[in-house]
């Protein structure tokens, strides 16, 4: 990357990410870049060498740039927060080859095939191409493995079986591949489907030799600890956060806001069932057929309903909701990844829209509803699409790295947990079973807090919690405490649990960060009286795109 000291930040910033498309074509796909959907990044040594020295020199070059205007100031400091952190993780030694069951190259090398077109015989040719790239991406992502481990870091034991498990699974070992699958539609001539095929059975035999290489050689280098400590909390919790966080005083908020959430279901299920426990309501509302969907298909359909019903309500009362934001699509993810839903935001020039994915066990067709409901609030509108699309729509006031590249959980996931919240108070959870659900899904997210630092840290379980008192956090105790202290589905709460103990500081981003928006509007409240409008406020706050929580804060104190 080449930049001179007339180059403005959002020059400089646009220019990165360009930079980062041609060296990362999995991220441009992701954010919608095109020109790389045939093509799979360098995951060798070399390759994530490379990567951080284009984020260093930008970071160099931002640092050196003045700002012209105060859009650019805000772009300088989110920035230089965010490539900055990416620098110092990478001089850690984190980046070299990250593995765990949520996030890494495994995950995102088969997900990124979820996102292209299967229109056309062209785009069948450049899923074929990317197929056919699969085996030298992940023989180059062994090599990075390998020499992480030379340097004494290697990922958890349960992290590396999990993934390899998931592998096998997307290999079809014992089944169909994953692969095998994409191309079975394809319509196309017989030449492309031979190369599709060949393509694909190549790519699931080299997420076998993964799953094999996860299995064998590095699994006798995994440590079975799964806690990585207080140092490399702190370090991947300023990723998550944006912010230097006081570690102790959010392991004790956690179980404060938990028993908060905890007092307020027993009255909810109350009412549900005079006298019934939380558990107890939560067995009477999955009986219940108003909350029932039999089928994937239902489901798909059920969430298209309420998200599409969110958007055309919401537009224009509590929201600015651009026309382009008003597409959303809601899928059922295909199997193999963690439970759980997600989001995937739209592309720069709207060509593929956001889109809501619910990633469900592949033989399950049953499902309640209340739990759900405030899920898809959570994950479109006014959740994630909201926020995600309308920065990518802020094309005049945003550049591209902030509007595509920079995502900050406790920012977005603390935006999300808010909105849940905030569709409560706009009436759209007043019916009892569907606000169990929303608690449950917050009292999960205060667990969260708790569980993950407990774990990480080793701390002990305080006095009065009625839960293993004076006891230090192991996994064993997380899990307990998720399937004891909150009404989760427990098929998800073992899941979670390997999550946390391989993406340290990610859980507690969303009730962390949905307690800054809080503070954030009561302060706004308090500083313009009766002059303050709730609909400006949230405007104002996310045309400015995402930012960690400490920029956030300063940005959010001048409105």
């Amino acid at each position: 990357m080449a930049s001179s000291q007339h180059d403005g930040v959002h020059q400089i910033c646009d220019r990165y990410v360009d930079d980062i498309a041609a060296a990362d074509p999995v991220t441009a796909t992701y954010v919608g870049i095109a020109g790389y959907d045939r093509e799979l990044p360098d995951l060798s040594p070399e390759g994530v060498n490379a990567r951080a020295r284009l984020a260093a020199a930008a970071l160099a070059a931002v640092a050196g740039a003045e700002p012209a205007d105060p859009s650019e100031a805000n772009a300088k400091a989110v920035f230089g927060e965010r490539v900055g952190l990416q620098v110092e993780l990478h001089e850690a030694g984190e980046h070299l080859a990250p593995l765990n069951v949520i996030t890494s190259a495994p995950q995102e090398v088969r997900q990124v095939f979820d996102l292209m077109p299967t229109e056309t015989t062209e785009d069948w040719a450049t899923i074929s191409a990317r197929l056919a790239g699969v085996p030298a991406c992940l023989s180059g992502y062994r090599e990075s493995l390998r020499l992480s481990a030379e340097r004494g870091r290697v990922a958890a034991l349960r992290q590396v079986t999990k993934v390899a498990e998931q592998c096998r699974t997307w290999a079809g070992l014992g089944g169909t591949s994953f692969f095998a699958d994409l191309v079975a539609p394809a319509k196309v001539d017989d030449a492309l489907r031979s190369d599709l095929e060949a393509n694909a059975r190549a790519a699931a035999e080299s997420y076998a030799d993964l799953a094999e290489f996860l299995t064998g050689e590095l699994a006798a280098k995994a440590p079975t600890e799964d806690a990585v400590g207080e140092e490399r909390y702190r370090l991947w919790s300023r990723e998550f956060t944006g912010a230097r966080l006081d570690l102790q005083e959010a392991y004790e908020w956690g179980w404060a806001e938990h028993a908060r959430l905890e007092a307020e279901m027993v009255e909810v299920a109350g009412r549900i069932k005079p006298g019934a426990t939380i558990a107890e309501a939560a067995a009477v509302l999955d009986e219940d057929p108003r909350y029932r969907v039999r089928g994937q298909r239902a489901l798909e359909e059920w969430m298209q309903r309420l998200s599409d019903q969110a958007l055309a309500d919401l537009r224009g009362v509590h929201f600015e909701i651009p026309d382009p934001l008003m597409r959303l699509e809601c899928k059922i993810a295909p199997p193999g990844g963690g439970v759980g839903a997600y989001y995937t935001g739209p592309t720069d020039d709207w060509s593929r829209p956001g889109r809501m994915w619910w990633s469900v066990p592949a033989d399950r067709e049953d499902f309640s509803t209340w739990r759900e409901v405030s899920t898809v609030y959570h994950e479109g509108v006014p959740g994630h699409h909201l926020q995600i699309a309308t920065a990518v729509y802020q094309a005049a006031s945003l550049n591209k790295f902030q509007r595509l590249l920079t995502w900050v959980p406790a920012h977005g996931e603390g935006w999300a947990l808010y909105a849940e919240r905030l569709m409560r108070e706009f009436g759209y959870l007043s019916d009892d079973g569907n606000l169990l659900g929303m608690l449950d899904a917050h009292i999960f997210r205060a667990a969260r807090v708790i569980i993950d630092i407990g774990m990480h840290l080793k701390l002990e379980i305080p006095r009065g919690t009625g839960f293993h008192e004076g006891e230090r956090w192991t996994p064993e105790l997380g899990l307990e405490f998720l399937l004891t202290r909150t009404i989760t589905d427990p098929a998800h709460v073992h899941d979670e649990i390997d999550r946390y103990l391989g993406w340290p500081g990610q859980a507690p981003t969303y009730k962390l960060g949905e307690r800054l928006w809080l503070q954030a509007r009561d302060e706004a409240k308090a500083r313009r009286g009766a002059d303050f409008d709730l609909k400006a406020f949230h405007q104002d706050a996310l045309v400015m795109g995402a930012m960690g929580l400490d920029t956030l804060r300063e940005r959010l104190a001048a409105l």
